[in-house]
C-alpha cells in the first residue's frame, strides 16, 4: 500500500515535494542523509512492530514544460499517471480543497482552518486572507477539480476514506502535522538553515521509523511529515489519523469546506526501539 504526499506549488516546477510513501522494505543500503547530517540512528524491530516508512523522494525536472508558473491541469495529469504506475489510491496535497461555506457561522475560514488556526484562510469564492493567498489558493482548487476530472474525489467521511476502487484526495497542512507529532514546526522555506532540515528530520525519525531514498530538501520533508497520516487511512488505521473540519460539499456551483487531517503519534506499545 503506497500514497503519494505532495507539496504543492505553483510558481515552479522545482519547488513541488513529491514523495510516495509505503511499508515495503527498501533495499538495504546506506541512508544518504545519515551519512551527509551524521544522523546514525537505526531502528530495531520488534516481531510485533510496523515495517519502516520508505518514502521515495522525486524530483520532477522542467524538461519538455512549458517555462513559467506550473499549470494546474497538467500537474493533475502527471499526478494522476504517477499513482496509475505505483497503484496509489489515497493522494495527500498541501493546499486547499475548497471555499468556505456561507453557512458555517465564520466570517473569513473553513472550519478545518478556524480549528487548527491556519496561516491563511479560504474565505467566500474570490476571497482569501492575506489576499497575496489568493492565486496560490486558487491553483490548488484548480488541481484539485482537475483530478476530479480523472475519477478522484474529495475525501468524505471521517470513517474511512472509501471502497478499494475510490481514489482519494485528503488535504494536509504540514504546519500542524509537525505539532499534532509533538515536534517543533519547520520554519518557512526562506528562513529554514540546513540545521533546521537536520534537526526536524532527526526528530520525526526518532519518533517514526523512516527511510528515505535521498536527503529531503525544504518541500519534500514538509510532503514527508503531511503525508503521514496517509498511510494510515489506506491502513485503515483509525487511530493513526486526526480529521478536523467538516466534510466537503456542492454549495452555489463551488466546493465547500473540507477536511484536513493530521498524523498522530505512535502509542509506546507500537512495538519498536532505537539503537544510537
Amino acid at each position: 500500500m503506497a500514497v503519494l504526499s505532495v507539496d504543492l506549488a505553483f510558481r515552479r516546477w522545482s519547488d513541488l515535494g513529491l514523495v510516495v510513501m509505503d511499508r515495503a522494505l527498501p533495499p538495504q543500503l546506506p541512508n544518504p542523509l545519515e551519512t551527509a547530517l551524521a544522523l546514525p540512528l537505526r531502528p530495531i524491530f520488534t516481531s510485533l512492530s510496523k515495517p519502516p516508512i520508505h518514502c521515495e523522494i522525486l524530483c520532477w525536472n522542467e524538461a519538455g514544460l512549458a517555462p513559467g508558473p506550473v499549470d494546474a491541469n497538467i500537474l493533475a495529469g502527471r499526478l494522476n499517471h504517477l499513482c496509475g504506475v505505483h497503484g496509489i489510491r489515497v493522494m495527500m496535497l498541501d493546499g486547499p480543497q475548497a471555499w468556505k461555506s456561507s453557512h458555517n457561522g465564520l466570517e473569513h475560514a473553513r472550519v478545518s482552518e478556524r480549528q487548527l488556526n491556519t496561516a491563511a484562510k479560504t474565505g467566500l469564492p474570490g476571497m482569501v486572507k492575506p489576499i497575496t493567498y489568493r492565486p496560490f489558493a486558487e491553483f490548488c482548487l484548480d488541481v484539485y477539480d482537475a483530478l476530479c476530472q480523472r475519477g478522484w474525489r474529495r475525501l468524505a467521511t471521517r470513517e474511512q476514506p472509501g471502497t478499494a476502487q475510490d481514489r482519494v484526495l485528503v488535504e494536509s497542512y504540514p504546519y500542524a502535522a509537525w505539532k499534532s507529532l509533538g515536534i517543533k514546526p519547520l520554519p518557512s522555506k526562506r528562513r529554514a538553515k540546513v540545521s533546521d532540515l537536520a534537526e526536524a528530520f532527526g526528530s520525526l525519525r526518532a519518533l517514526v521509523p523512516l527511510t528515505v531514498n535521498r536527503p529531503p530538501n525544504h518541500d519534500q520533508l514538509q510532503a514527508i511529515v503531511g503525508g503521514l497520516p496517509g498511510l494510515a487511512l489506506e491502513e485503515g488505521n483509525a487511530a493513526g489519523a486526526k480529521i478536523v473540519g467538516n466534510p466537503p460539499q456542492r454549495e452555489e456551483g463551488h466546493w465547500r469546506e473540507g477536511f484536513i487531517v493530521l498524523p498522530v503519534p505512535p502509542s509506546p506499545s507500537s512495538g519498536f526501539r532505537w539503537l544510537h
